[in-house]
């Protein structure tokens, strides 16, 4: 059997930082208030001039470098994003362009902050069925361009970034298994209400785009999400809790990621945890995660790696790896 395997992997962050001491000056919260309730204690936010395609194109040059790759070795690329820089073409065909890469098949896949899982869960079946030898695949995200600034209980949550590995077939097992859900069901718990084709409202500001977010119900739903997925995963590949090396959770809320982590019994200095720096980044936070974890050296190869995220939609995914 042909097996998919990540061989080298990248991020970026933009230069700004937004400390919850920034946010203090001009929304009405606290520095204990925004830690108590996600642990995050400051985020990333992308210049005026950048877009999510500068970020990815960052992370994607830092793997194809860990990576030892050429552009001209990819031959796909899936980029999970919930910000493109513009509705078409789509952010991964002009980040094709940008990197020189052949002229491969490139595209976009929103499935919020599960979006990378999406994009690792399609690369890793192209691989396998013998359709492409090596991908590209990226979370990246702008998501505070979504953010409403006055809306204390969603702007604090939010950063950018972007974080990118590449994979190639393999005779020996590395992407283990992927799996992806979803269920529209409890669409009006996290989302925005307006689009291309369901209009914007051109009377208010960013044309009406921000996240809207009930978060106690959130919280809920994703607790009991992630803990069947991390059940459905270990089951499909005949695995007990005691063989997971790692945990490389989204990084939403610590309290969620606390949860997942104690459902498979593992330590916290096993749990991998950036939503402090980083904010929630979307699509962008399992790579962003997985790519500092590997390059301090934590994660070595041979281990055994779960990788899971929620997101609206909803949508949630998780990917068990053998690094």
């Amino acid at each position: 059997m042909k097996y998919s395997k990540i061989i080298g992997t990248g991020s970026y962050l933009p230069e700004k930082i937004l400390t919850n001491a920034d946010l203090e000056k001009f929304v009405d919260t606290s520095d204990q208030w925004i830690r108590e309730r996600t642990g995050i204690r400051q985020r990333h936010v992308t210049a005026d001039d950048e877009t999510t395609g500068d970020l990815a194109y960052q992370a994607a040059l830092r793997a194809m470098e860990a990576a030892e790759v050429e552009p001209g070795d990819i031959d796909l690329i899936i980029l999970g994003t919930t910000t493109p820089d513009v509705i078409f073409p789509s952010t991964a065909s002009l980040l094709q362009n940008r990197l020189g890469l052949p002229h491969v098949g490139a595209m976009d896949v929103n499935a919020a902050c599960t979006g990378f899982l999406y994009a690792l869960s399609i690369a890793d079946k192209w691989i396998r069925v013998g359709d492409a030898r090596r991908a590209l695949v990226i979370g990246a995200e702008s998501i505070t361009r979504l953010v409403d600034w006055d809306d204390r209980q969603t702007c604090v949550l939010f950063g950018d970034g972007a974080g990118a590995v590449v994979i190639e077939g393999s005779d020996e097992p590395g992407i283990l298994s992927t799996h992806i859900h979803a269920n529209g069901e409890h669409a009006g718990l996290l989302g925005t209400d307006v689009g291309v084709s369901a209009g914007f409202r051109q009377e208010e500001k960013n044309c009406g785009i921000s996240i809207q977010m009930k978060g106690n119900e959130v919280f809920k739903v994703a607790v009991r999400t992630l803990s069947r997925i991390v059940d459905e995963t270990l089951e499909a590949n005949g695995m007990d809790r005691s063989d997971v090396d790692w945990l490389i959770p989204h990084q939403a809320n610590l309290r969620i990621i606390s949860a997942t982590g104690k459902k498979l019994a593992l330590p916290d200095e096993r749990v991998v945890v950036t939503v402090d720096r980083h904010g929630n980044t979307s699509a962008a936070s399992v790579p962003l995660a997985l790519d500092e974890a590997v390059r301090d050296g934590r994660i070595q190869r041979g281990e055994v790696l779960l990788l899971e995220a929620f997101g609206g939609g909803f949508t949630w995914g998780s990917a068990l790896v053998r690094y």
